[in-house]
């Protein structure tokens, strides 16, 4: 397996995990959506809870020139941490959830 077949493993599998924790409230269920031709892949809620609709981006990456990009991350958890838990190195990740500006002081990747 290369190394962009592993990253995308790890992060289908990872997101899946996501995907089997009921939600807490409401009618809302948790979606991941993968298109590994363009290297996105997506968790997001849908559903209704108090008479409104629940659409949201949980998590948003791509895989960009090589590296993992985070574009997204509105839960708890660290999900670079978990990504490089499972297997894809800190250099290879890029948050590009942060400003540029700051990425060169974390411990991840710049671009």
């Amino acid at each position: 397996m290369n190394i962009l077949d592993n990253y995308r493993k790890i992060i289908t599998t990872t997101l899946k995990e996501y995907t089997r924790i009921p939600y807490a409230y409401g009618d809302i269920r948790t979606e991941a959506v993968f298109d590994s031709t363009n290297d996105r892949y997506v968790l997001v809620n849908v559903g209704w809870f108090n008479g409104q609709r629940d659409h949201t981006c949980l998590i948003h990456i791509d895989i960009i020139d090589g590296k993992v990009w985070l574009q997204r991350n509105d839960t708890e958890d660290s999900i670079a941490s978990i990504l490089v838990e499972a297997g894809i190195p800190k250099e290879q990740i890029v948050l590009g959830l942060r400003p540029p500006e700051v990425r060169p002081y974390t411990v991840y990747a710049v671009a």
